[in-house]
């Protein structure tokens, strides 16, 4: 509920970002407008359309300037999640064809090893080293992309590798990673069962197939 009050919040910063488009030429501005951009991807799982949006926007503004609810918010804050779910199921099963026709084309490349949990696998370039375990913590590089190849994660862009217990990730990392030896690069096509599933994460939709290209630096 908390989170979303807070994303409601991205209805008031759009309207500042209308108003000021123009004036994004101080450092305060400039963060008022980064505050909408980060609290929008907390209203992505609505799938709201612009008329929803800016019924999103009267209910802040009636908030943040006192003015009575204009519905029975006992009756009509519970009906928040249950919309949330509503919405998060229809738009998850939509992505979820789509990224299962992704990954079966990716499956029928040269060199592509299929799971039984669903994991596409690919090497890209041969390790020499040793197979981490499930029990391992592993210092890697990554890149992570939806299938329309938009960049949701990278040590890779952010110039530091990382390193995590391999019990501790979406399985999909936990079972492909165990593949690799050090030194060696990997593509990993994840199907959402095996990472954030209907739900999603942040930017990652509900039912979205991942793909991440993984270099194994090192066992820990």
């Amino acid at each position: 509920m908390l989170r979303v009050k807070y994303a409601a919040a991205l209805a008031l910063a759009l309207g500042v970002c209308a108003a000021t488009a123009q004036t994004l030429d101080t450092d305060e501005n400039r963060t008022l407008y980064a505050v909408g951009v980060v609290l929008g991807n907390n209203l992505l799982q609505f799938n709201l359309t612009p008329a929803e949006l800016a019924l999103v926007e009267a209910g802040l503004r009636d908030s943040v300037f006192g003015t009575e609810p204009r519905v029975d918010m006992a009756v009509y804050g519970q009906q928040i999640t249950v919309l949330r779910d509503a919405r998060q199921a229809v738009g998850a099963a939509a992505e979820k064809a789509a990224s299962m026709a992704f990954i079966d084309q990716l499956a029928q490349e040269a060199g592509a090893e299929r799971t039984a949990s669903g994991l596409v696998y690919s090497v890209v370039t041969e390790g020499t080293g040793a197979n981490p375990t499930a029990a391992d913590t592993v210092r890697v590089h990554y890149h992570g992309t939806l299938r329309d190849g938009t960049v949701f994660d990278s040590s890779v862009d952010r110039g530091e590798p990382i390193s995590f217990p391999l019990s501790g990730v979406i399985s999909c990392w936990t079972e492909g990673v165990q593949k690799m030896q050090v030194g060696g690069t990997s593509r990993l096509v994840c199907p959402s069962e095996t990472a954030y599933g209907d739900a999603g994460q942040g930017v990652i939709p509900g039912g979205a197939a991942l793909v991440f290209e993984v270099q194994l630096l090192a066992i820990e």
